[in-house]
């Protein structure tokens, strides 16, 4: 019998006219609902595989920036606006569209994959301020490679674009949220320090790096500190700023934590967002909550006012004083600053400066030498003004 002819059948039969038919459609189609809905969570649980990523992880922003570059054709956008800083010191404005809260659908590596981004509007990260957020992948297949290449990946954007750069970060609640805009590095090279200190400093850092497996052999906590003391102005902060830990092929985990320690013994020894106790600095060093694979560079301007518990040996491994400059720095400082000069020129300031005074910053030469840029001879000649 043809369809058409059924349905006119029921449509004169009595009882289905009087409801019963209905109800049993209404029933069949209610039950053929709820399969298909337990089919698909059937066939979720079996043959997709998904990937949920909370904004309090540190891949978040990773993965918002490496789906921007896969989500071009994209139509529902949010802007992020960040600072790159060029070689010239300049500072540009940069934006950054990336898909806004809801779905969207790439192709990577020969699969569909659905990127839900989501928004709670009534959930508020405490640390932040922030709305919660989360984004979440879901591809076919029961294989978590795929999620693994796209953290690899979104990994390696991240710090390609960092890459020849210092990145800070400062306390924000129990997070550390970056501080200002990656900065290009100074390299150690470009601080004068007395001739073998840099070597000494540099030769004990790698020494440090390339020796996990003996700390570990040993149960010796896989960490290191540095003291640079001396008088103000010397170069200590600069130097402990140069060290940039991917010039020696570490791998971005690692830490490199310059301390400006005090020369007071106030308990407090940090007034910000939140205070910092003497107590509390000793145990981010080495206690419950410090960390592996980290240096640390301290410096102060009076070794002798600091608590003996701070510097002890596991918490200071390397004493390095940092004095007066010499007349082979005088010299070397010279010749970096005009470098067209001859070794002469660069003796006679060394020798002239000596003779004015034998304590000189390294800050007070860099400072006469800006008033003299273009003027080797006026920096020789008016040396004595340095002590003004």
């Amino acid at each position: 019998m043809p369809f058409s002819d059924f349905v006119l059948a029921l449509k004169d039969n009595p009882y289905f006219g009087a409801g019963f038919g209905l109800v049993g459609v209404g029933t069949a189609l209610a039950f053929a609902r709820k399969g298909a809905q337990f089919g698909l969570v059937a066939f979720r649980r079996h043959y997709m595989i998904t990937l949920e990523v909370p904004s309090s992880d540190k891949s978040y922003h990773w993965l918002l920036n490496w789906i921007s570059h896969h989500a071009k054709h994209t139509q529902h956008l949010s802007v992020e606006t960040s600072y790159l800083q060029h070689e010239s010191g300049r500072v540009s404005t940069k934006f950054d569209f990336v898909p806004s809260p809801g779905d969207h659908f790439i192709w990577y590596r020969k699969k569909w994959i659905r990127i839900e981004r989501n928004r709670e509007k009534q959930m508020i990260d405490l640390n932040t301020g922030t709305p919660w957020e989360s984004v979440t992948f879901t591809a076919l297949g029961t294989n978590r490679e795929i999620f693994f290449n796209i953290l690899q990946e979104a990994r390696e954007l991240a710090l390609q674009e960092q890459e020849g750069k210092t990145v800070m970060y400062t306390a924000m609640g129990a997070e550390w949220r970056q501080f200002g805009f990656p900065r290009r590095r100074r390299p150690l090279s470009s601080v004068v320090l007395e001739e073998g200190v840099s070597e000494r400093l540099v030769q004990d850092v790698k020494e440090f790096i390339g020796n996990p497996k003996w700390y570990s052999d040993r149960g010796i906590p896989y960490r290191r500190g540095y003291l640079l003391y001396g008088p103000p102005g010397c170069g200590k902060s600069t130097a402990s700023g140069g060290f940039e830990m991917q010039e020696w092929a570490v791998p971005p985990e690692w830490c490199l934590v310059p301390v400006f320690v005090p020369s007071h013994p106030y308990p407090t020894v940090y007034q910000g967002m939140g205070h910092l106790t003497f107590s509390g600095l000793l145990n981010a060093l080495d206690g419950v909550a410090s960390t592996e694979a980290r240096i640390v560079f301290m410096t102060t301007n009076y070794v002798d006012r600091l608590d003996p518990a701070l510097v002890r040996p596991g918490r200071v491994d390397l004493k390095q004083y940092v004095g007066h400059c010499s007349r082979w720095q005088l010299a070397c400082m010279f010749q970096r600053f005009y470098p067209e000069q001859p070794p002469a020129a660069a003796q006679r300031f060394a020798e002239q400066a000596l003779e004015a005074s034998k304590q000189i910053s390294a800050a007070q030469v860099q400072g006469h030498f800006m008033l003299y840029k273009m003027d080797p001879e006026g920096a020789i000649s008016n040396i004595r003004s340095i002590l003004l």
